[in-house]
């Protein structure tokens, strides 16, 4: 039973729940409630407190006075985070007392752990007439070390094991405010594009259904590199990768395998309802990275933050301006050829290790297929711009990768000494022949949207059109 006198609260509370398989029914007052209560013993009541006539503190209390009712468990739902308040929860022996605005995670283990220890203590009075003492006493400790272990296994489920092992070497017992470790990873940040639009154009059920369809489905891709997901951003995925070594090659492979996977979730689209292939970007960033936890003593989470984190971010915005898929800084790049050359020492050609287009190196900057483990190379990178981010001060090397399979992927590669050559009249301010090389560039290759970029930059220079300042580029 949900019970509140703001129709807006309910109604989040009933599409939160009942996505989870719960049936749910709601009160606007105290007195509706224990009406409510009364014809239909309910087995769990999320109760508010602030309420006109009967508050929350009087309902619990009249609940607890009547032997029908006062094994119900009630959580406390509501906006008042004092002490005094909290106490007087104590008193009238409320199950527990989560404050507004909730965390929606915590709120339904906490509605799992308690409806199962109701469960198993109602079993508990049924059996204890005919068990011995002693026998009974067995069973409570054995139901309790259940609960946890089952309260445990779905913790995880909200805290990947690599967040735990460091945040609780000893335990879940032992999580303490400011848990922290530092170390080198790699940050990867993928957003779902026009997001906002797709919403609208359906009811939330059907939003929830395909966005869990695809976050398990990035989710595997992940997972299946070494890395995790730090949190889900409604729209958006922030994933680790912390392999010693390896780590920048699991988050570009990675990266690789979700719009690989994107192309089977999109094949399946119409069944949820989408009329349009949903469209992701990815920014990748190496670094050094703080995981640990971060909030207060009352309300904490797991995190990851640092420089490498806000860079990720801002390399997966500058997707949406340079239209690529795929956004990897310089940093990562370095990381991963290391790795590959430990691996495969010398079986990299020197020129492969150009990692930036310069004026000064001869050798031209080009499409190097990446060789993760093996003689497959499914995927391509190339140098693209030099950036400074939003709100960094060092500019920084960003380069783009895009799978083997991508439709214009051998067009890129066959339009690369072209693409070399704008960058070079780009670098060297001769925008003319820039200009010129880049669209002679696009008549062969009108999907490549790096370079009908660099055509619009070229035309700002030469004045030819109004100059579109970006924030987040130099």
């Amino acid at each position: 039973m949900l019970v509140d006198d703001e129709p807006a609260n309910l109604i989040l509370l009933e599409e939160l729940l009942q996505l989870k398989g719960y049936t749910t029914v709601s009160a606007l007052s105290g007195d509706e409630a224990l009406f409510l209560a009364r014809v239909s013993r309910p087995d769990l009541i999320l109760l508010d407190i602030m309420m006109p006539d009967l508050n929350g503190f009087d309902v619990c209390e009249i609940l607890r006075n009547d032997t029908a009712l006062q094994t119900v468990p009630v959580i406390f739902l509501t906006a008042l985070d004092d002490d005094t308040s909290r106490l007087r929860g104590l008193e009238i022996m409320a199950d527990d007392y989560l404050t507004k605005p909730f965390n929606s995670r915590l709120l339904l283990a906490k509605v799992e752990n308690i409806l199962q220890l109701s469960q198993m203590r109602s079993q508990a009075v049924s059996s204890q007439f005919n068990q011995q003492v002693k026998e009974q006493s067995k069973r409570q400790i054995a139901a309790a070390w259940e609960a946890n272990e089952y309260l445990s296994e779905k913790f995880h489920l909200f805290v990947p094991e690599q967040l735990l092992e460091r945040i609780a070497p000893k335990g879940i017992e032992s999580i303490q405010l400011g848990n922290v470790t530092e170390e080198e990873l790699t940050i990867l940040f993928c957003d779902i594009r026009g997001f906002t639009a797709i919403a609208e154009s359906q009811e939330a059920r059907e939003t929830f259904e395909w966005l869990n369809a695809f976050f398990t489905k990035m989710n595997d891709c992940i997972t299946s590199h070494a890395g995790f997901i730090d949190k889900y951003l409604g729209d958006a995925i922030m994933a680790v990768f912390d392999q010693p070594h390896s780590h920048a090659i699991n988050a570009i492979e990675a990266a690789v395998a979700m719009q690989e996977s994107l192309h089977e979730f999109n094949a399946d689209r119409h069944k949820y309802n989408l009329e349009y292939p949903v469209n992701i970007g990815t920014g990748i960033n190496t670094g050094i990275g703080m995981i640990g936890t971060l909030g207060s003593d009352r309300r904490m989470d797991s995190t990851v933050i640092g420089d490498v984190v806000n860079t990720a971010s801002r390399l997966e915005n500058l997707t949406k301006i340079y239209g690529c898929q795929i956004i990897v800084s310089e940093n990562a790049i370095v990381h991963a050829r290391e790795f590959l050359n430990n691996i495969h020492p010398n079986s990299i050609p020197k020129e492969s290790l150009v990692l930036k287009c310069d004026l000064e190196v001869e050798t031209p900057c080009r499409a190097t297929a990446a060789d993760s483990h093996g003689p497959s190379n499914n995927y391509y990178y190339r140098w693209i711009d030099r950036v400074t981010p939003r709100g960094k001060q060092q500019a920084i090397e960003i380069y783009e990768i895009w799978p083997a399979s991508n439709p214009d992927s051998e067009a890129k590669q066959l339009t690369q000494a072209l693409f070399d050559k704008g960058i070079q009249g780009w670098q060297s301010e001769r925008f003319v022949a820039a200009l010129g090389y880049f669209q002679q560039l696009i008549e062969q290759n009108p999907a490549d949207t790096v370079a009908r970029f660099y055509i619009e930059k070229c035309q700002e220079k030469l004045g030819l059109i109004p100059a579109n300042i970006s924030s987040d580029n130099s």
